[in-house]
């Protein structure tokens, strides 16, 4: 068998392992892909996931084909076709094994994982034990992995020609003759395609082949949205409108106070829970299960009773490092995370340094070790003058110290939080504060005390959700005796969703669905669920809005309480597709054209109404001039006020 054939049929066994880890990726996330997915849809989806995995593959595996048909007759021996097989089942063992592990990765970001994935958990000590329990839970994954590779082992074909027996000059020639057929069959099939008209093919080009921005992820593999993203510019400034000035007639992130009452110097607190969707909160989900839905919440149910949330509110990404910037400075993830990318070295701020600038003393908490996620980094760029993490909490006496660790990620919830209301009340006022919580944190453990007081229910967050619950409603119980409490602006949201067991929020906008409440203990304005669209870069405006600050400030969003309804809207970003939602519609637009409207009541996304909406043609300039101007403002750091 000629070097050319075998190296053909060996590819193919790769093409073979590529498609059965893509059926496994569609049944391993049946909920959120499976939605709504017809045969011939089924079809087109794996049709154009041969053009990326031949992408992948080709590239992954140059080292392999160039050992295969470089023009030495000598290399015709056992041990070197040895080697090659080595060189070939290590390369594609690594790949399916990155296919196999997104499969369970992505419930948590709804998307390919990229390489910004080694930033976002550079800081971790703990991803071992993370990784084993993964694998512990899902391991079937493993054998099929064990046999997947066995088989291509067994499977795979060497050469059959024996050096001695050759004409080495007619084997050169052949082989050489191999190398150049095959080159350019290669370099197209990295490209995408022949033509010239055809640039290379990236990460947004998966849409092409999906109905929804989740599909996208089917159409790709892992080792393609790795390489691809190598190196890459993040943020690429696109022509939507000519001028400065245009742009920001349609809209500005730069806020202009016009308020004439004084500024109010307010306590602000902000508690950004871990996984803490809106769908498990009962009181914001009153229509589920034919009104009798109950959720996992009755404390923040309490609450939402004597405070201010939202008809919609959403999450501006899928992972913590993408809510952090979004809560607390205004930033949204639009393509990468913020803080990922070469962007973050820009100039930024955020609530803790304007109301530094006014005298506020400012500190962050987070019960994982320092460096976690990142988050100490973040704080300290974004104005937080301290930041106490799991060091810290060990260090004080007055608390349980280690035996409070969860062995994984950080401090439980309920002592944490118990910690973080006794270091306000050791501050001076006025302050601000954040907390970052971790128990509703994949693995989904809770203490052993109350493994009988929460069982496991539907899902296994749920009892984690009930437990984070609790120990906010003691929060607020221990905060409530201090002097600063009727002082001060709660405001409670999650850093992004997580796992979901009800069909309205496995969806492509249903996955955003987060909660925003604003809780101030002596308020004068009503308590109600509000007619509007919130959504998490909003909490800064808002806030400072409340306090009636002064000073022109950054920010993405909007103040919700001083903004009329229809006025009010969301952007989100997933798989190269960007979310707007406004005037009951939401609107996907792939960055050159809108791909699909849908009215917000349909809950299924079932109905596209695309070109059918008078509202469709100024929506596409208002989310233009969005994403021009976070395209413009970051690659060219202007994220203050007067730049």
């Amino acid at each position: 068998m000629s070097p050319l054939l075998t190296t053909l049929l060996n590819l193919l066994l790769v093409y073979v392992a590529y498609f059965l880890a893509r059926i496994i990726y569609l049944l391993e996330n049946w909920n959120l892909l499976g939605q709504g997915l017809t045969f011939s849809h089924c079809i087109e989806l794996l049709g154009g996931g041969i053009v990326f995995d031949t992408s992948a593959i080709l590239v992954t595996n140059i080292p392999y084909i160039v050992m295969m048909l470089f023009p030495l007759h000598w290399k015709e021996t056992t041990i070197y076709q040895k080697v090659c097989r080595g060189v070939f089942l290590a390369i594609n063992g690594l790949a399916l094994a990155l296919n196999l592990c997104d499969a369970v990765y992505f419930p948590y970001t709804m998307r390919r994982t990229t390489t910004t994935i080694f930033s976002e958990f550079s800081n971790e000590s703990n991803l071992g034990g993370v990784f084993m329990t993964e694998v512990l839970h899902h391991f079937y994954l493993v054998i099929i992995f064990v046999v997947m590779l066995w088989a291509m082992y067994k499977l795979y074909r060497m050469t059959r020609l024996k050096s001695q027996e050759l004409v080495w000059w007619q084997y050169d020639l052949a082989t050489l003759l191999s190398l150049a057929v095959v080159a350019p069959f290669v370099i197209a099939g990295i490209r995408g395609g022949f033509t010239t008209a055809v640039r290379p093919i990236t990460i947004s080009n998966a849409n092409q082949y999906a109905n929804r921005p989740t599909e996208a992820a089917l159409v790709l593999n892992t080792p393609f949205s790795f390489y691809r993203t190598i190196g890459k510019a993040t943020f690429v400034v696109p022509n939507y409108y000519q001028s400065e000035e245009e742009m920001a007639n349609i809209y500005s992130p730069i806020h202009i106070a016009n308020d004439s009452t004084a500024f109010t110097k307010k306590n602000v607190v902000v508690l950004i829970v871990e996984s803490f969707g809106r769908e498990y909160i009962g009181a914001l989900n009153k229509t589920l299960e034919n009104g009798q839905y109950k959720g996992y919440t009755p404390f923040i149910d309490s609450l939402i009773q004597r405070g201010i949330s939202f008809k919609y509110s959403y999450c501006n990404g899928r992972k913590s490092i993408d809510g952090m910037p979004s809560v607390l400075s205004s930033i949204p993830m639009f393509v990468e995370p913020f803080f990922l990318t070469p962007s973050s070295m820009n100039q930024v701020t955020g609530i803790a340094g304007l109301l530094d600038k006014k005298g506020y003393e400012t500190a962050f908490f987070h019960g994982a070790q320092r460096g976690s996620m990142g988050f100490m980094a973040f704080a300290r760029a974004t104005g937080f003058q301290k930041y106490y993490g799991k060091e810290d909490y060990v260090a004080d006496k007055r608390f349980g110290g280690d035996d409070d660790f969860d062995g994984l990620w950080a401090i439980w919830d309920e002592p944490f939080l118990q910690y973080y209301a006794t270091k306000m009340s050791e501050m001076k006022q006025p302050f601000m504060t954040a907390v970052f919580t971790a128990t509703s944190h994949n693995p989904y453990v809770i203490p052993e005390k109350y493994k009988t007081v929460y069982p496991e229910e539907n899902l296994p967050v749920h009892k984690c959700i009930r437990y984070t619950d609790m120990a906010l409603r003691h929060f607020f119980e221990k905060a409530s005796k201090e002097p600063w409490f009727k002082n001060t602006i709660f405001v409670i949201t999650s850093d992004h969703t997580n796992d979901s067991d009800h069909a309205f929020y496995q969806t492509d906008l249903g996955g955003f669905y987060s909660p925003i409440i604003i809780y101030e203990p002596e308020s004068q304005r009503p308590a109600e669920i509000q007619d509007k669209i919130a959504q998490q870069i909003d909490i800064l405006p808002t806030i400072m809005g409340m306090l009636h600050y002064d000073e022109p400030y950054f920010g993405f969003g909007i103040d919700l309480l001083n903004t009329p309804a229809e006025d009010t809207w969301a952007v989100n970003y997933m798989g190269g597709i960007y979310q707007y939602v406004k005037h009951d519609l939401l609107l996907q637009f792939d960055g050159n054209q809108t791909r699909a409207v849908y009215h917000l009541n349909d809950s299924l996304l079932q109905h596209n109404i695309i070109g059918t909406m008078p509202e469709q043609p100024q929506m596409e300039r208002e989310l233009k001039a969005i994403i021009q101007q976070y395209m413009e403002r970051m690659t060219n750091d202007r994220l203050l006020p007067n730049k």
